[in-house]
């Protein structure tokens, strides 16, 4: 017998044995993405993301076929909108949930997340980005949480008149001694506790990430940010904020940004842009700068792919965190449809799969990865809820 087809023949089943182990173990977990900026671009170009779409990163359809349980709807607008406009995006979402109730639905705690992974239903949570759209009103923290808020992120990239943002810290536009939290600030973190709604430290400064996390009395979570040692950008972690989650028994969900997750996209993506620059420049006369960046990237696909770093490199600060405050501390936050680069091969929520796969190649027991996928943030929400 030759040698080479029998090794032909050994090598292939180990392949399809171990794209069977994924996918069981894929289809097993309860997989979250803890921040999708989906909700804003629905009601901006007016699409159904209920139905199969050519653009973006999420619909229906896709996160059906990535095995998505749950996707926290981000509720976002930049510092010139408010509370109106996260009424208004929460309502978009309801609208959704009423026209699909047959794939969607929205949950509260962790027993209505069961339920809907039970009934093979998407289940939608609310994440409200931005402690601005509160509008330094209480009470519309707990008209929020009536919605179904589910976290809020005390900053965006812009500080409030009682928090400060990573943004403005790392800039110097906030000086040092006005950093941090007020005193209004640190009773909304304790209202966030009261009524079991998440504090979400991602887009805070150092100041705001320290002063919440001793205020509150439940573990936070940081919904989309990456490792600082291995991408120092002001968005990102570093160590010792995140042995601070760590000690606080929240949760870091890893961003899947290229330009939070590789030092060298930023360089990369400035060679892309001046390569097209005329080009860039015309799309962005026709049709603002986002879509022109959109139409650039599509226009040109091979080299913006080159840009992309590897799924490996997100698995690397899944690592990193993992090492630092263990396996029960690291989650998934997409940051879909809030971003214009993701990971090479990771284009949408469809994609899923291929983090499974990599988890399994690095190492991770069955039992590691399903909490990575998603069981540490069910124990998060029980652990803020109470149910």
């Amino acid at each position: 017998m030759k040698l080479f087809p029998v090794l032909a023949i050994v090598v292939l089943w180990h392949i399809k044995l171990f794209a069977q182990d994924a996918y069981k173990i894929h289809q097993d977990a309860i997989v979250i993405d803890t921040h999708g900026d989906i909700l804003f671009n629905q009601i901006k170009s007016g699409i159904d993301i209920g139905k199969l779409q050519s653009k973006g990163n999420f619909d229906l359809v896709r996160a059906r076929q990535g095995g998505l349980d749950v996707q926290f709807f981000s509720i976002w607008c930049d510092e010139t909108g408010g509370y109106a406009v996260a009424s208004r995006e929460i309502d978009s979402l309801y609208s959704l949930i009423k026209r699909y109730p047959e794939k969607i639905m929205l949950i509260k705690t962790a027993s209505d997340l069961e339920k809907a992974v039970r009934q093979q239903k998407l289940a939608a949570m609310i994440g409200v980005e931005g402690g601005h759209m509160i509008e330094n009103r209480l009470d519309h923290i707990d008209s929020l949480a009536k919605r179904g808020m589910a976290y809020l992120t005390l900053t965006w990239n812009n500080s409030t008149s009682w928090s400060s943002s990573a943004a403005d810290e790392s800039s110097g536009k906030v000086k040092p001694e006005q950093a941090g939290l007020t005193t209004f600030g640190k009773q909304v973190v304790k209202r966030l506790n009261k009524l079991g709604v998440m504090v979400d430290l991602s887009h805070v400064g150092e100041k705001t990430f320290y002063d919440a996390i001793r205020v509150s009395s439940k573990p936070i979570i940081v919904s989309h940010s990456c490792a600082y040692r291995l991408n120092p950008v002001p968005r990102n972690l570093n160590d010792k904020q995140i042995k601070a989650v760590g000690k606080n028994k929240g949760v870091v969900c890893i961003n899947f940004y290229s330009g939070f997750l590789d030092s060298t996209f930023n360089r990369k993506q400035k060679a892309f842009f001046n390569k097209y620059d005329e080009e860039l420049k015309s799309l962005s006369a026709k049709y603002g700068r986002s879509n022109a960046i959109d139409t650039l990237l599509s226009n040109h696909q091979a080299d913006a792919d080159a840009t992309r770093p590897p799924i490996s490199l997100l698995v690397k600060h899944i690592n990193y965190v993992v090492k630092l405050i263990g396996v029960d501390r690291v989650g998934l936050g997409a940051d879909f449809d809030g971003a214009e680069s993701f990971p090479l091969g990771m284009n949408s929520v469809a994609d899923y799969p291929k983090i499974t796969a990599e988890l399994i190649k690095n190492g991770y027991s069955e039992n590691d990865i399903k909490k990575i996928l998603g069981g540490n943030v069910v124990r998060l929400i029980k652990e803020n809820k109470g149910s």
